[in-house]
């Protein structure tokens, strides 16, 4: 019987779309569950992740005095205060959603230094101007109940202030305004009397990071697109052919098909059963061919799983799913190398490479002026001793050789003495900085002094090996 087409699928837009995908048709009621979801999207944007930040970047700024407080508050403030771990999380949320917000708070009941969060685009009403964000208004749901009542916190971030808000409506509506002090959420904010906080920073406490531009749908918005822009329908296809791939596994279990006189009646109202361990049956008239043989009425029924078939289209659009992100097939793939140069990983992967790039461009200036806000919020609100700065960014290759590589490389270079011990130690060590690399250098020359061949042999002054004096080859002098 063939189904009934529905309205829907004869619809333009993203509902008739949707209607027509996989996932959009509605299940048979009188079939089990037989659908099959693949999680690339999750891992698409799990990998964008790691390649921004798996390794943190290096903020540096310039030395404040001996102890260096300012760069030593911004390198807590990476690691134990936080933010490499937002950052982790923010380029997840940009990859799905097309960008993300980071907002910098603090609260004294909680932490002794600012707080950062990433706070995904569908909860935030921005504001523009030049392509440049100049406020938004971001809203958390506090209560929704069954009788469509629904309670939001709105928090909008203007230049230097932030404005709270508690308001009471419907899912459709944000209704009429309440005191912040009637929920424990937004009890604790001190506000004025126009509802609103200095932050102590210079400019706004939240930035927008785009995951990639230009927007291929919204013409002209400063909106970042997402990594699965345009390949929808292809992860829908995906879908669709592991289901089919599983229910080729279960269309290919062994069936038996017997006849009637070989099941076992129960009551009226119960199925028949066939019992598969039983080892005499009793022929039945009607079933015995014309040699008076019994005809074998036991058929074995299991059909082919085409695993083959199924798993090289599942690859494909894999592969394409992947491309279309903008990463190469090589970075969701395990690599039959033992063991391959970070040189081959970066030609292999060159595509996922050349898209981490891109999105570094867009992420640094944004993130070196939201750190200085933080040091900023820092100095005034937590009264931390830092002098705020706007911070440098350098950011680490992404792939590095195996030591056993960069070691045999340093050995060539000193045979060849083709490099200065600055050098190998920078290539050992690409992360430290240049006071870090000249005190190992310094430690090198000291454990490794160098020898001065004629003070060995003990030529040196004029003596030879017993000590004694050189000869003098001078005339002698003469007497008067």
């Amino acid at each position: 019987m063939t189904p009934n087409p529905r309205p829907s699928q004869y619809r333009g837009g993203v509902v008739g779309t949707v209607a027509r995908w996989f996932w959009g048709r509605p299940p048979d009621p009188q079939q089990l569950p037989d659908r099959l979801h693949v999680p690339l999207a999750s891992d698409i944007s799990a990998t964008n992740a790691d390649l921004l930040f798996g390794e943190p970047p290096t903020l540096t700024v310039a030395e404040q005095g001996e102890d260096k407080p300012t760069q030593d508050r911004l390198d807590w403030l990476m690691v134990e205060g936080g933010v490499h771990a937002a950052l982790l999380e923010a380029a997840e949320i940009a990859s799905a959603y097309g960008g993300v917000y980071l907002r910098a708070s603090w609260d004294t009941a909680v932490a002794d230094h600012p707080l950062v969060d990433a706070i995904a685009p569908d909860c935030a009403a921005p504001e523009w101007r030049s392509g440049r964000l100049t406020a938004v208004t971001l809203w958390k749901v506090l209560e929704d109940t069954d009788d469509n009542r629904v309670l939001r916190h709105l928090e909008r971030h203007e230049k230097g202030r932030v404005y709270h808000g508690l308001y009471e409506g419907t899912r459709d509506s944000l209704g009429r305004k309440l005191p912040l002090t009637d929920r424990p959420e937004t009890r604790g904010f001190a506000v004025e009397a126009d509802g609103g906080i200095p932050t102590g920073a210079t400019r706004i406490a939240v930035v927008y990071i785009p995951n990639m531009r230009p927007h291929r749908i919204i013409r002209g918005t400063p909106l970042g697109r997402s990594d699965y822009a345009g390949s929808e329908h292809l992860m829908d296809a995906l879908d669709e052919t592991w289901s089919s791939l599983i229910r080729d596994i279960d269309l290919g279990k062994g069936r038996l098909v017997v006849p009637s006189s070989f099941l076992d009646v129960h009551a009226r109202g119960e199925a028949a059963t066939f019992d598969m361990d039983r080892r005499v049956f009793t022929p039945v008239t009607g079933l015995q061919s014309a040699d008076d043989k019994f005809t074998d009425m036991v058929e074995q029924v299991q059909f082919a799983i085409r695993v083959d078939e199924h798993l090289a289209a599942a690859g494909a659009l894999t592969e394409q799913i992947v491309r279309g992100s903008g990463f190469s097939a090589q970075t969701f793939g395990e690599s039959k190398d033992l063991a391959i140069t970070a040189t081959e990983v970066q030609h292999r992967e060159r595509r996922s490479f050349a898209t981490r790039q891109r999105k570094i461009k867009y992420v640094t200036p944004e993130l070196a002026g939201f750190m200085e806000t933080v040091l900023e919020m820092d100095a005034v609100k937590l009264k931390s001793k830092v002098a705020p700065q706007r911070p440098t960014i350098e950011w680490p290759d992404g792939v590095q050789d195996a030591p056993e590589a960069t070691a045999r490389t340093v050995e060539l270079l000193t045979r060849a003495r083709a490099a200065s011990d600055e050098v190998k130690v920078r290539m050992v060590h690409p992360d430290w900085d240049d006071t870090q690399v000249l005190e190992e250098v310094k430690k090198i020359q000291d454990e490794n002094p160098v020898v001065d061949p004629m003070a060995a042999a003990g030529l040196v002054n004029g003596q030879d090996d017993e000590g004694d004096d050189a000869p003098d080859d001078s005339p002698p002098e003469r007497d008067e």
